[in-house]
């Protein structure tokens, strides 16, 4: 074969001809950017189905995104899975998917704000009707069912305010009906609760929080079992252009490998804070669903192998508004952010929804616990709460509601 032609400076720096040592081997999944791949022949066509045409094109998925999205789908125990660029991306991957005009939309009532808001601005402007239901409306969704209903959603345990649903009995009945169901499994991270187990058709994750870890990753996923759904999921996925960071999924890879471990030190993290919490004179209310004396245990102890670093309480109606601000202000190291499932214990302030009792201005505090030392975390909320009694004291009740035992 004659020599290739030596290249003028400007190609030969955008052509090299330098190799590399061949036989490299990491622990560590690489990273490949890429918008443009390369393709075998001219007569390659395009299409987003990686498992029978890979690599087409970077927005379809780099190895270390399909990586990722393999390792979800065992985690999880689908077949197919699809990473999109956020927990929301990865909502709205699944209404656009398999929601259509003249279609009819169920959600439970304790859905994640930023869904709620997905269905009502955008959803319903495109003809698909929404109707929210009681959480704890189980088997009785029957009765919510119509003829043109295309999806029930379930959040268990409600990110906020931790309802647990009965997702087996919600499965079944849209089951016999003919109904996609979809969890928001993003509590439990894929491990604590089995959604494909319970009946769930598609399970979505905020990679954002657990698997993350570390409060520097916006990723979300969709897994399922059927290809069916994954045709649906595939199609919508590439009109929608969802197409995920490798340096995030990188991250979010690294993140698997300490997962189990960090999961559980937040647990036991939380379960300590929260039996501290119950304590308190200014909470009226727990909801820690696994704690025996909070709403919705029973369902958790049946359905869940474990419980995460999340949990909500309800301040007694006369601590006041600026007395809870002065609570959170006096945090150190409990900050206050959305968002969850990180190593930083955070909190954050919501009123509390009518259905739960609330009156007007009672709030409601959710706590992210993070993996920091729980008598620290103790001591810094003793004098948050030493402040807000400076502000607004509480009276002892002699009845408290929903609490959880040391």
């Amino acid at each position: 074969m004659a020599d290739a032609p030596k290249l003028k400076l400007r190609s030969q720096l955008i052509h090299p001809s330098g190799t590399v040592p061949q036989g490299f081997r990491s622990l560590s999944v690489p990273v490949y950017r890429a918008s443009t791949t390369l393709l075998r022949a001219a007569d390659v066509f395009d299409h987003w189905d990686q498992s029978r045409y890979p690599y087409r094109y970077g927005q379809y998925g780099t190895p270390t995104v399909l990586e990722l999205s393999a390792r979800i789908a065992e985690l999880e125990g689908g077949t197919h899975c699809f990473i999109a660029p956020g927990g929301q991306a990865a909502i709205t991957l699944i209404q656009l998917a398999f929601l259509s005009s003249g279609g009819h939309l169920l959600m439970p009532q304790s859905i994640y704000s930023s869904n709620r808001h997905l269905a009502d601005r955008l959803l319903t402007r495109l003809g698909i009707a929404v109707d929210y239901y009681d959480p704890l409306i189980g088997a009785g969704i029957c009765a919510l069912i119509q003829p043109n209903t295309q999806l029930i959603w379930c959040e268990s345990p409600g990110s906020v305010t931790m309802e647990i649903q009965d997702v087996p009995a919600i499965t079944a009945a849209a089951r016999a009906r003919g109904v996609t169901t979809a969890l928001d499994n993003t509590y439990s991270a894929g491990i604590h609760f089995d959604a494909f187990k319970h009946g769930v058709d598609l399970t979505m994750q905020a990679l954002t929080k657990y698997v993350g870890g570390h409060s520097d990753v916006l990723l979300g996923s969709v897994t399922t079992r059927q290809r069916a759904h994954f045709l649906k999921l595939g199609e919508a996925h590439q009109l929608l252009g969802m197409s995920a960071s490798p340096d995030d999924c990188s991250l979010a890879l690294r993140g698997l490998q300490t997962l189990a471990v960090r999961l559980s030190q937040a647990e036991h993290n939380c379960l300590t804070v929260a039996a501290w919490m119950s304590q308190q004179d200014e909470v009226a209310t727990m909801l820690h669903p696994a704690l025996p004396n909070c709403p919705g245990y029973d369902l958790w102890h049946r359905d869940f192998t474990g419980s995460s670093g999340l949990f909500s309480v309800i301040l007694d109606p006369r601590v006041t508004r600026k007395a809870v601000i002065a609570f959170m202000d006096a945090l150190h190291l409990f900050k206050i952010g959305y968002s969850w499932g990180g190593v930083t214990s955070l909190v954050m302030r919501y009123e509390v929804p009518k259905r739960l009792g609330g009156v007007p201005d009672q709030t409601l505090l959710r706590f992210n616990v993070g993996l920091e030392d729980t008598r620290d975390l103790i001591a810094d909320l003793g004098q948050a709460f030493a402040v807000l009694r400076r502000h607004r004291p509480a009276r002892k009740r002699p009845a408290r509601k929903g609490r959880g035992s040391k």
